[in-house]
């Protein structure tokens, strides 16, 4: 396995942001703090103003996932469900392409989570991208997401973020 992020002994190179419902008028809050062996992914979400979506994601760095078939995750979530997403070069009529899929964790339990990278599913804003192409050797973000359509805090921890 090779470690992308490892909070528990501070590997994490890239500054991680925010990137919630706000940017389309919603009013859901989220966002990530490093500290203790762990990113904290946590906020509320909202449906007003149909929104309903807050996402963290890391930046500024390019990862070459290429020969990779997994991505594994450490995380405590809240029994809720996340979404695993990618961001490569790929944009789709000048907006840049997601490629994410879903996972559910267990209320107040480490688990270790397995992704298949064949199966994240290329997104617009929400919407199906059937087109795109992921090219793993220009994967300029790994991010968290949560759009489950509860109005309620949520909380996932990760300890690390791993390809294999």
């Amino acid at each position: 396995m090779d470690f992308l992020f490892n909070f528990d002994i501070g590997l994490q190179v890239s500054p991680w942001v925010a990137v919630n419902d706000g940017v389309m008028g919603g009013r859901s809050s989220g966002g990530a703090v490093v500290g203790d062996g762990q990113l904290l992914f946590g906020g509320v979400l909202s449906q007003e103003n149909n929104g309903g979506f807050a996402s963290v994601r890391s930046v500024g760095q390019l990862f070459d996932l290429s020969g990779s078939t997994q991505v594994f995750l450490r995380v405590r979530g809240d029994g809720r469900r996340y979404q695993l997403r990618l961001a490569t070069d790929a944009r789709y009529r000048g907006m840049p392409v997601s490629f994410g899929a879903s996972f559910d964790t267990r209320a107040g339990e480490w688990q270790d989570v397995c992704v298949p990278l064949d199966s994240l599913s290329a997104t617009v804003r929400g919407a199906a991208v059937p087109s795109a192409s992921m090219d793993l050797s220009q994967v300029q973000e790994i991010g968290l997401l949560i759009a489950d359509k509860r109005e309620d805090p949520f909380a996932l921890a990760v300890k690390w973020i791993a390809v294999e």
